[in-house]
């Protein structure tokens, strides 16, 4: 079967290579392997056992490098799930070779790097998705659907710390291949662009403690946010490692009609002294339905839910935010190309 889209002939099943074989990628593969319209191929992976178990749980081709999976003439579609510091190579060679290509956020670690996957993937006519399912998630729909019976926003936060303990000596501990904690985190920093749109200014200041060369065992990074059509005030908050001691996940917005405060997986509409709960819904399924859009977007024309530009545009400020860390000073957005 095949149907003629904007972005060409699309056969189906689509035949689909993963890259990484992590939680990400497993849960992806999941999800590829259970709809109709899509075929899971190969995988490459970094470490070669880890790479023949994954394609055994599939029953696909495992591969050593994803340089020969990007390249298979087999392959319409590269997902990519691995770490950081690997995705702007990775995707850029993809698209290079003509496939349509998922990435889960950052498109790249580097802003001018990820400027120029974009302007590449317009020129050869393939889709390019950069996931960002917080965005589909209960929490996200249920702020958007109350966030007008606050009226005018004063102050937005929203805080993430981890702790964990002992720390492992992995990617997402080290400072290259996990990139600076908001382009990493990019999501953080996206929930506020998506709801108060353009942020115009940055304030924002980053610290490392521990570890050995690029290894680290805590990080903290603080960004204060202001906007370019709201006075609001915006705070993020990212932190994890070992020298945090008490889980916390909370999102709250301030206005002059109420407040909205999201605990965890509750939340609840405040005003006048009375809380109202507010159902969340479920957090699983998310990549399942981000899959489900991507391709109706890709086989039928469908608006997708976000846009690679939108992500870039937020992976603009955070590496305003990146600048501000390292300056110490804080960093007018628009003082970076723009995508």
């Amino acid at each position: 079967m095949s149907k003629v889209t904007s972005y060409g002939e699309i056969n189906l099943p689509i035949r689909v290579g993963i890259v990484g074989t992590g939680f990400a990628a497993k849960v992806r593969a999941q999800c590829i392997a259970t709809e109709s319209r899509t075929q899971l191929v190969a995988v490459a992976g970094r470490n070669p056992e880890r790479t023949r178990e994954f394609a055994q749980s599939f029953d696909i081709l495992p591969l050593d490098d994803w340089q020969t999976l990007v390249a298979m003439p087999d392959i319409d579609l590269v997902l990519v799930a691995t770490i950081n510091g690997n995705h702007g190579a990775i995707v850029k060679a993809a698209i290079e070779s003509g496939k349509h290509t998922i990435v889960e956020y950052p498109l790249a670690i580097d802003f001018s790097e990820a400027t120029e996957i974009v302007k590449l993937a317009a020129a050869k006519k393939v889709l390019l998705h950069v996931e960002h399912i917080e965005l589909l998630g209960g929490l996200h729909q249920t702020m958007k659907e109350w966030l007008d019976r606050l009226g005018e926003v004063y102050y937005a936060r929203y805080s993430t710390i981890v702790c964990q303990r002992p720390i492992p000596e992995k990617w997402t501990f080290n400072r290259t291949e996990f990139g600076f904690p908001l382009i990493a985190a990019l999501s953080r920093l996206h929930r506020f662009t998506d709801l108060f749109g353009a942020i115009e200014s940055i304030n924002c200041q980053n610290q490392y403690w521990g570890g050995v060369g690029d290894y680290y065992k805590t990080c903290l990074c603080t960004a204060q946010l202001r906007f370019k059509n709201t006075s609001a005030i915006g705070e993020v908050v990212y932190g994890k490692g070992e020298g945090l001691w008490q889980n916390s996940r909370k999102f709250e917005v301030h206005g002059v009609n109420g407040a909205l405060i999201f605990d965890g997986d509750e939340g609840v509409f405040v005003r006048d002294g009375t809380s109202t709960p507010l159902d969340l819904g479920a957090r699983k399924g998310l990549f399942a339905k981000d899959l489900e859009l991507v391709l109706n977007h890709l086989i039928d024309g469908e608006p997708n839910y976000v846009t690679p530009i939108a992500s870039l545009a937020t992976l603009r400020v955070a590496d305003a935010a990146r600048l501000s860390a390292e300056t110490r000073r804080t960093v007018i957005v628009d003082s970076l190309r723009s995508p």
